[in-house]
């Protein structure tokens, strides 16, 4: 057993007595609650709360593990109350849009990892096939950009290429996380000049943000497909 004068449940913060049984919580109960015999740990003022979920982590690993790793990135997870994090499918080379790509970070995380952790897969053009067997191995997510993502190994997709995942996706009850700017309006926009932050707000104009959640939005209705807006 282990409680606190803070425990949050249901929206409040109280002191609690939390009982676990068998590496689960079996009830909570007043604070001042301890059968005999039960091992307690009395944790003061530190807040008890159940664990945080992270749905936007990007671990980088395999390939990049100077930037992020499984090792450091569910360590410090865990530091922070989460203790399940889903992991970005781009950064990490290659990038998680096949089911080798998946099984080689599944390799990459065995024996690394602290917490839970979730994988999402990628959707870009070319790999419609790859989306159903990534499903089949557990992605249940999948991420893709409208504008460069920054790395070569993720490109970006079209409203064609959207037009052939969403409905593979909708199939699968999948869900497709989105970075939704519009590539015409961003080229548009000006660029280089000052380094500061104004210059590099202007280079990203909301619009760009808007007229891309329009056209994923109407492609999410047309096909009833899943859709989350990141960033």
């Amino acid at each position: 057993m282990v409680r606190s004068r803070r425990v949050v449940l249901g929206g409040a913060v109280r002191p609690a007595s939390v009982h676990l049984y068998g590496g689960c919580i079996a009830r909570v109960s007043d604070w001042n609650d301890a059968p005999s015999g039960d091992a307690t740990l009395d944790a003061g003022d530190a807040i008890i709360a159940p664990g945080l979920v992270d749905t936007h982590v990007h671990v980088n690993e395999p390939g990049r593990t100077a930037w992020e790793g499984f090792e450091t990135a569910t360590r410090a997870a865990l530091a922070g109350g989460v203790t399940t994090i889903f992991d970005m499918p781009l950064n990490s080379i290659p990038a998680t849009t096949s089911v080798v790509a998946l099984e080689a970070k599944r390799t990459a995380a065995r024996g690394r990892i602290a917490s839970n952790v979730g994988l999402i897969g990628g959707v870009v053009p070319g790999n419609a096939r790859d989306l159903a067997p990534l499903h089949a191995r557990g992605v249940t997510l999948f991420k893709c950009f409208l504008v460069p993502s920054g790395v070569d190994e993720f490109p970006a997709v079209s409203v064609h290429d959207l037009e052939i995942a969403l409905p593979i996706l909708a199939g699968l009850g999948a869900t497709l996380m989105v970075h939704a700017e519009d590539p015409a309006l961003i080229a548009a926009a000006p660029h280089g000049g000052s380094r500061g932050y104004a210059a590099y707000e202007s280079s990203r104009p909301p619009k760009s943000e808007r007229r891309a959640i329009e056209t994923v939005a109407a492609l999410a209705e047309r096909f009833g497909a899943r859709v989350h807006i990141v960033h």
